[in-house]
């Protein structure tokens, strides 16, 4: 929880270039490229098969995007004591199962492409779900606890 001590305002990032949070910056792309994905999986179960390798691609930068958001999170999670609480360990939480969905998802659809219309569509169709509830839970860590957010004090 945030508190308002240790000589500065709000919550810092650690990870960070020219003073500006690098975790916000990365994490649309593993966002994008999930969603997208689902929307191909949609597409490849109604028939549209030429959009397999689309979605394989996409789950593949990803997964790459995503790890890349989470080392930036990790590292501002570990750095900053006053948000490893509740809100940050649930949206890590949410972020890891997707992460791990999604390599399962990518694993099983390689070279099984019937796989993405029986099964990868419901797997895609829940990352995206719970996308939303980390989604909340990282607007929960800036909006209610100040995470990362430049208060003068806070270079």
């Amino acid at each position: 929880m945030a508190t308002r001590d240790e000589g500065h305002g709000h919550p810092r990032s650690t990870a960070k270039i020219g003073g500006h949070p690098i975790h916000p910056m990365l994490v649309p792309f593993p966002i994008v490229c999930f969603i997208l994905a689902f929307v191909c999986d949609i597409l490849v179960a109604q028939g549209r098969t030429e959009l397999v390798t689309a979605s394989e691609w996409l789950l593949g930068i990803g997964l790459v995007m995503g790890a890349l958001a989470a080392v930036a999170g990790l590292l501002d999670f570990l750095g900053e004591k006053r948000i490893q609480g509740g809100d940050a360990v649930q949206h890590m939480l949410a972020n890891v199962t997707v992460v791990v969905l999604e390599v399962v998802n990518l694993v099983l659809r390689i070279g099984n492409s019937d796989f993405i219309a029986s099964t990868g569509v419901y797997i895609s169709l829940v990352v995206v779900l719970i996308l939303v509830y980390s989604g909340w839970k990282g607007g929960d860590l800036v909006y209610k606890h100040g995470m990362g957010v430049h208060d003068g004090s806070n270079p």
